[in-house]
């Protein structure tokens, strides 16, 4: 049995006292994967970003959570399967927008986003655990190009995120500077990497061949190959 794999879409989702959120743009060209462009056309990227979302919350579907929330800036998609609540961005840059989705919850939440198709059960097990929160105020899952894929919090303060910088090659130290300095004690997930350029995306494909990311990739590089 593989332990990433999806439940099977007639199996009941199971439960758990987290929150997970999955914060993500409506795939549409030219908006979404632009460092994908070339050499994917702003189309093929956004089919690269519909898939990775695709994987992304069918993982979340397998996941025990309380809630699974889609925190999404557009409109769903046939990208989106039953069983996900869907709740709109709020304005802003990318801290304000990550503040305000820890903002609607009242409990224990986990935070991640659509770049990490790779991401199974396993990845987020020890947060999600039934005793992820024993002894943990926070938990973080660093990203090899500097930011983070993952942010836990067992009490959702959005203060903590509003103010650091996003995406530039130290956000992800900020982050977890600015847990640790307001006494959090944080717990690591492992550290992945996301899908921001070509190179990513067939590296972050080996890691789940079975995945529609990786077919989407698999189809358009067979494409361009005749």
């Amino acid at each position: 049995m593989n332990p990433n794999a999806p439940a099977p879409a007639d199996a009941p989702p199971p439960s758990g006292p987290t929150t997970v959120l999955v914060l993500a743009k409506e795939p549409v060209p030219g908006r979404v994967k632009t460092r994908l462009t070339p050499p994917f056309s702003p189309e093929e990227a956004a089919e690269l970003a519909a898939a990775s979302l695709a994987d992304t919350l069918l993982a979340v579907l397998s996941l025990p959570a309380a809630r699974r929330v889609l925190v999404l800036e557009g409109r769903p998609g046939p990208w989106l399967p039953p069983g996900i609540d869907v709740v709109t961005q709020c304005s802003g840059g990318l801290d304000e927008r990550l503040a305000g989705a820890f903002g609607g919850c009242d409990g224990p939440a986990l935070l991640i986003g659509m770049d990490t198709p790779q991401i199974g059960p396993a990845h987020l097990a020890p947060a999600l655990a039934p005793d992820g929160w024993d002894r943990c105020d926070a938990w973080f899952g660093g990203a090899e190009d500097g930011g983070f894929w993952a942010l836990g919090l067992a009490v959702p303060d959005p203060a903590l995120l509003r103010g650091v910088p996003m995406s530039v090659p130290e956000t992800g130290a900020v982050q977890r500077a600015r847990l640790l300095d307001a006494g959090l004690r944080v717990r690591e997930l492992d550290r992945l990497s996301d899908v921001d350029t070509a190179e990513d995306a067939v590296r972050v494909a080996g890691l789940a061949p079975h995945g529609r990311f990786a077919a989407t990739l698999g189809r358009l590089n067979r494409a361009a190959a005749r």
